[in-house]
């Protein structure tokens, strides 16, 4: 396996040389502009354009992160080059910012389209979407179709497809009424329909599924588009750059580290509703500041970030220190009593006890892991092992293994573990049946709410 990676590390080494030598050939004497290879491997950085979202690049409790900062950092490497990035959250600005040639790639969320094919060059396409309107709850019961979105008042994004789209539909007689606005990113205009500034806006679905949980008043009434597909714009002078995206592009395609990448940012998107959501919110605000700090002392003891174990707590108690479940389980980490005796906690009642005892225990599952299994997917699988047992999740991992699927992502994992529930499968496992699903849930709501909660304290002045 070792030997395979290394050998095409060395083709698409080769194939960059050869076309940055044949780029240069073919552009002798016409100086460098952005976008040009030659000049990104000879100057040893790469100028990205992107936006401040959780969907393309912000700063996390742990440094930055961010669907297409971790895409683009991935390509940077690959090149050997330094990414260096370019914060711009108008579509219309960042569309006249490749123009001027400000910077090689524009890696910022955006879909291809005929207008903006006419202007630029593209990379391949990676993700695709569609385009969805956006209203608040109070409107949803009756904007069902273009006619009824007629009455309302929209503010669209300028320079944004969806801004192309709704002229393009104005154009064949649909009498829509939108204004544009480059002043206001596309998270802000979610922002105003929650607060009943806008009536409406239009977005990509994936934008709404991510906002939704921030803004829970939100509703995507109907689409109106059936696939976009998301592509990096090149800067002017790209064909060289242009051929090795391909090549990289479908090299992390084969990989299989893309769709782990998709599924990281885009997996775990679904099974909230309007009261969950807003009861989480307010949570935040009413119960959360009495215990903070003990979150903090737990992450300072057993280098687990404090907004996991803050958000896995609002699973299993709602920050309820005196909960108590049917089963036995008590207190804000819902503890059992013999998890509880294995670390030490005498009253699991206690507010500290528990999460200092809940912190240790997933401490320990972490350790428990093997090697393997590796960043994001080895916590979700600790968090897994939490709510079902670590023998279960072994019991997992065979099947997969059985499956050809692989044991060690959790992307396959999450299709597996539901297997645990029917006798097909549990019969031939050591440990037997297991309500499978249930973790998978679990990892799922506690990954939204840690999403949240980062999103919120970050909106803190």
């Amino acid at each position: 396996m070792a030997k395979r990676r290394l050998k095409k590390r060395f083709i698409f080494i080769f194939i960059i040389i050869v076309v940055t030598l044949l780029s240069s050939y073919l552009h002798r004497g016409t100086g460098s502009s952005r976008g040009d290879l030659e000049k990104i491997l000879k100057e040893g950085n790469v100028t990205i354009i992107t936006r401040n979202a959780f969907t393309t690049y912000y700063e996390a409790a742990d440094g930055i992160s961010g669907f297409e900062y971790e895409l683009t950092q991935a390509f940077a490497s690959f090149l050997g080059v330094e990414a260096k990035y370019l914060i711009i959250d108008s579509p219309a600005e960042i569309l006249k910012a490749m123009e001027s040639g400000r910077a090689d790639i524009a890696a910022a969320g955006l879909t291809r389209n005929r207008e903006r094919e006419a202007r630029f060059s593209f990379g391949p396409d990676y993700f695709s979407t569609w385009q969805t309107v956006v209203v608040h709850k109070d409107s949803a019961r009756w904007v069902s179709d273009l006619g009824k979105l007629a009455k309302l008042e929209g503010v669209i994004a300028a320079g944004s497809n969806h801004a192309d789209l709704l002229k393009s539909l104005q154009a064949t007689g649909n009498p829509l009424n939108f204004s544009t606005t480059d002043t206001n990113s596309i998270e802000q205009l979610l922002a105003k329909i929650a607060d009943k500034k806008i009536d409406y806006t239009v977005v990509d679905k994936n934008i709404f599924d991510l906002n939704r949980r921030y803004y829970p008043v939100l509703r995507n009434v109907f689409p109106l588009t059936e696939e976009d597909n998301f592509s990096w714009i090149l800067g002017t002078k790209s064909d060289s750059l242009k051929a090795v995206l391909e090549v990289w592009f479908q090299s992390i395609k084969e990989s299989g580290w893309l769709d782990l990448l998709i599924d990281k940012y885009y997996g775990h998107t679904g099974g909230f509703d309007y009261v969950d959501l807003r009861t989480f919110h307010r949570r935040i605000e009413d119960r959360l500041d009495c215990c903070i700090d003990w979150f903090q002392k737990a992450e300072e003891k057993y280098g687990i970030p404090w907004t996991l174990l803050a958000a896995q707590a609002y699973q299993e108690s709602h920050w309820n220190p005196n909960a108590v479940s049917p089963t036995g389980v008590r207190g804000i980490m819902m503890l059992t009593l013999r998890t509880a005796a294995q670390m030490g906690v005498q009253n699991r009642l206690d507010p500290y006890e528990s999460i200092m005892g809940g912190a240790q225990y997933l401490s320990n599952l972490l350790k428990q892991l093997p090697v393997s299994i590796e960043g994001e997917d080895r916590v979700k699988f600790a968090l897994a092992a939490y709510n079902v047992g670590m023998s279960h999740i072994y019991d997992a991992r065979q099947i997969a293994r059985n499956l050809n699927k692989n044991p060690d992502q959790w992307r396959d994992m999450k299709t597996v573990l539901p297997l645990l529930s029917q006798r097909k499968y549990y019969s031939k496992t050591k440990r037997g049946y297991a309500r499978g699903y249930e973790p998978v849930l679990y990892v799922e709501r506690i990954t939204n709410y840690r999403n949240i909660l980062e999103q919120h304290l970050q909106m803190i002045p």
